[in-house]
């Protein structure tokens, strides 16, 4: 029987939501980390109901370049940094992946600081101990614990962000500013507003979930018993059509998600003149007097569950492309004594975003600004990625379609110009 026709015999095995809520489902609550919170609740707070528009706006965009990771790896039976090394010259591997690895470092270090704050709303512990603490705990996990358990982890931390659609529907809404600011979409040309634009666009498409959907995709073979890149290449048009419809559900998730985080702090903290958050912790006691002790205990209770998915994502996310830029044995299905490097660069990263902690800087404005970044370095790498997936060297007959290529196009278009945007409104 051949590769292809073993795939077709056996791809009965991935049922349709049963892999959404694996897969699909941890990457876009990875994606709603707590940068992601920290920036929507930050837009809501200052803006109100005028942001809620960029909830479905961005979802056709995450759908494209997660689908984009997803069948990358699915294809080539490589991560993503694997195919940028098979297949592209060393100093575009090493442009891309310091980037990236440098935006992982911060932004773990940014989530566990967030995570810090709010978990001494409820245990009255020193910052720099709780940050430690966590991120020991979550290390452990990833060294001590299977791919399998970690997963099955995740998924359960997802549902963590159900806390921010109670914590809406608490918070009591106005039905008809609230369907004004999603159907109806408020661009103002200035500089805070294209700010906190750039952040949403660029923390919705964050690199880190490129390089974690792909390699996840090959873990999943990997697990599936496909340990030689000869067994992973491939796949059938039955496993890319249940891949997008996995990965919309995910997104789709995810994307709700984004939509209630901004309406619970713009029908609270909003009205009432807040406008400015500073730290996770004063969002959740911001919303006690607003909106009830409820809302207040659930937002920190979302940021510390969603916390401890995201951060493993990003951390195991930047040894997983340092390992395919080094050629290192790697994956989260192999034991630490056969992938020492694999998990001392996991290691590593984690203990530079415990060390940036102890800098005193602020997380929830480290996080808005880690999105501006992420808006920035984003496009170019979301460009890299639509030219692997119409090379045929790496695709062979599983190239983008035009439906998929138009729509990564826009997708990179509306990046740069919000970019662009950004940096006219400093000279305004």
């Amino acid at each position: 029987m051949t590769e292809q026709a073993s795939k077709e015999a056996d791809g009965g095995k991935r049922k349709g939501f049963g892999r959404a809520a694996g897969l699909a489902l941890i990457a876009g609550a990875a994606d709603d980390d707590c940068s992601a919170i920290g920036t929507y609740a930050s837009a809501g707070a200052k803006f109100g109901p005028d942001l809620l528009w960029t909830a479905p706006v961005t979802l056709p965009m995450m759908y494209t370049v997660v689908y984009l990771s997803s069948k990358l790896g699915q294809v080539s039976g490589r991560g993503l940094f694997q195919v940028i090394a098979d297949f592209y010259p060393r100093w575009l591997l090493w442009s891309v992946l310091v980037a990236v690895l440098i935006g992982n470092a911060i932004e773990a270090a940014a989530n566990l600081g967030a995570m810090a704050a709010a978990i001494n709303l409820f245990v009255p512990l020193p910052i720099p101990m709780i940050v430690a603490l966590v991120a020991a705990l979550m290390f452990g996990f990833q060294v001590f614990g299977s791919y399998e358990l970690l997963k099955n982890l995740f998924r359960v931390l997802a549902l963590a962000l159900l806390a921010y659609v109670v914590s809406a529907i608490l918070a009591k809404p106005e039905l008809t500013s609230v369907l004004i600011g999603t159907l109806l979409p408020k661009v103002h040309f200035n500089r805070e507003y294209l700010s906190i634009l750039v952040a949403i666009i660029g923390t919705t498409l964050s690199a880190y979930l490129y390089t974690w959907q792909s390699n996840q995709e090959v873990e999943e073979e990997i697990a599936n018993g496909r340990t030689d890149l000869e067994e992973r290449k491939g796949a059938t048009k039955e496993e890319l059509r249940r891949s997008r419809q996995d990965i919309l559900i995910g997104m789709t998730f995810s994307n709700l998600i984004m939509y209630f985080i901004m309406l619970s702090t713009a029908s609270t903290l909003h009205k009432v003149g807040q406008n400015q958050i500073e730290t996770a912790a004063q969002a959740a006691e911001a919303l006690r007097p607003v909106a009830g002790d409820a809302a207040g205990i659930i937002f920190a209770a979302g940021v510390i569950g969603v916390g401890f998915l995201a951060v493993p994502v990003m951390t195991t996310g930047a040894a997983f492309d340092l390992a395919q830029a080094m050629d290192w044995k790697h994956g989260m299905s192999i034991r630490p004594q056969e992938a020492p490097g694999f998990y001392l660069a996991t290691g590593a990263f984690t203990l530079i975003g415990v060390i940036l902690n102890f800098f005193g800087f602020n997380p929830m404005q480290a996080l808005v600004w880690a999105g501006i970044v992420q808006g920035f370095s984003t496009p170019p790498l979301l460009l890299l990625m639509l030219l692997m997936t119409n090379d045929r060297r790496i695709m062979g007959d599983r190239v983008n379609s035009r439906s998929t290529n138009i729509l990564g196009g826009i997708t990179t278009a509306v990046i740069f110009a919000a970019s662009a945007g950004l940096v006219a409104s400093w000279f305004l």
